[in-house]
């Protein structure tokens, strides 16, 4: 398998600001799992000469191109014959492609144009990855030194057609069997995650050892190659032992989790717990988040969206006096609201929101960005002030505001007993 790559995307669209390249983090986040290394990420316009000049930078720095966009019907869609024609491949009509493409249209009772037949035109000798849910078919091709890759556009074409075909034929081509395993840390920086297994990351070759930073999080990829499954997986067993070991350990959260929403539904059903919100500035997005994911309806009881200061009162029962000697944004009422939900639909941890999002309100105590989280467990309540800056959007305070109390809520759940060795969740 190479393992250098870098990915080029084209189209005039990604660099004019009209479409939003999420091709490239894609494909980067599965090629590295695979064990190549992303050197670059190029973005070129629908212009032969630029993509040709692209192609010749990126040869002799990389051994796997892989390209996105320009596989389409019109005459800006040139990818394919640019590539191939550096290559010096020529085009021919490949058969089974055109009749899936005529079969294409036909099952939707279109009539094929016939610039369409152009994406049937593929350079000789290529491995053709079949389109089940487009009509530009992906391919395969290369030299001694180089491996391509082209692939469609649009993201629900190219997303599942790498999954299906680009995987596995970079699969065959492995020497030996490559295994990722992520840890997921909470409570600890990157750089003091760094400072304890520096010693590990420096001498670990094969499995390798890589902190990445996220929203909130720190990750630990454990990556090992060997001559099969199971001897990559006893490896990557090993140094995860020794991790854990440290005082890293403690703050381990979960394994190859995609997100925090997704470990916080996976403690909570693992160990019998159930959880509500009471929202305001954050509109239902902590409770939206769970419910994606799958599995949620056993955790999560229900949430209430109380905007309006009536509401707090009426739904969770929040004292008129506590918002008139605090106001509606403070730790007083999200305390408040954090109980109230929690007391209503009777779960073992209720999570709470309210603050400024802006652009308007806001009082010189609590500014524009204030957002109060409450947390109540049958432990007690806590509360948290975010003091997000005045120059972050509505967007982001809002969204950043649901993510912290899901992670606080997530390590509630890891401190929390079980419910079934404790007795009311209310008391």
């Amino acid at each position: 398998m190479p393992r250098t790559a870098e990915i080029i995307a084209v189209g005039s669209e990604l660099l004019t600001g009209g479409v939003t390249n999420t091709n490239a983090a894609f494909l980067s986040r599965l090629l590295t799992a695979a064990g190549v290394e992303v050197l670059y990420h190029t973005t070129v316009d629908d212009d032969a000469a630029r993509l040709e000049k692209a192609v010749t930078i990126a040869r002799g720095r990389a051994e796997l191109l892989v390209f996105s966009g320009g596989l389409g019907p019109t005459c800006d869609d040139l990818t394919c014959r640019t590539v191939a024609a550096f290559f010096g491949l020529p085009l021919e009509l490949h058969e089974p492609s055109l009749r899936r493409i005529e079969a294409y249209f036909a099952a939707r009772g279109k009539s094929m144009t016939a610039n369409n037949r152009k994406q049937a035109l593929l350079p000789r000798g290529a491995t053709v990855f079949p389109n089940d849910w487009g009509t530009a078919p992906g391919m395969a091709f290369g030299d001694a030194n180089r491996t391509v890759i082209l692939l469609p556009g649009p993201p629900c074409e190219l997303e599942p057609m790498f999954d299906a075909c680009a995987a596995p034929f970079l699969a065959a081509r492995a020497e030996g069997i490559l295994v990722s395993r992520n840890l997921h840390i909470m409570g600890m920086g990157e750089a003091e995650v760094e400072q304890v297994l520096r010693p590990l990351m420096e001498s670990s070759v094969n499995p390798t050892l890589a902190p990445y930073c996220q929203a909130g999080e720190v990750r630990l990829r454990i990556t090992a190659r060997a001559a099969d499954r199971a001897e990559a997986s006893a490896l990557c067993d090993g140094l995860e032992k020794a991790i854990r070991s440290s005082s890293v350990g403690a703050c381990i959260y979960g394994t190859d989790i995609p997100d925090v929403e997704t470990g916080l539904v996976r403690v909570l059903r693992e160990r019998g717990l159930t959880v509500s919100c009471a929202e305001s500035c954050t509109g239902g997005m902590i409770g939206e988040r769970i419910t994606a994911v799958p599995g949620a309806s056993a955790v999560f009881a229900g949430g209430c969206i109380t905007y309006t200061n009536q509401v707090k009162q009426n739904l969770l029962g929040v004292d008129p006096a506590v918002i008139a000697a605090h106001t509606e944004v403070s730790a007083e009422v999200a305390a408040a609201m954090a109980c109230g939900v929690r007391a209503r639909l009777d779960t073992d941890i209720a999570l709470s929101a309210t603050g400024y999002a802006g652009p308007g309100g806001g009082t010189a105590e609590n500014p524009v960005g204030t957002v109060y989280i409450g947390l109540a467990t049958r432990t007690g309540v806590q509360t948290f002030r975010l003091s997000w800056t005045a120059n972050k959007t509505r967007g982001f305070i809002r969204e950043a505001s649901a993510s912290f109390a899901l992670r606080e809520a997530l390590r509630a759940a890891l401190q929390l007993t079980p419910a079934s060795q404790s007795g009311d969740r209310k008391n």
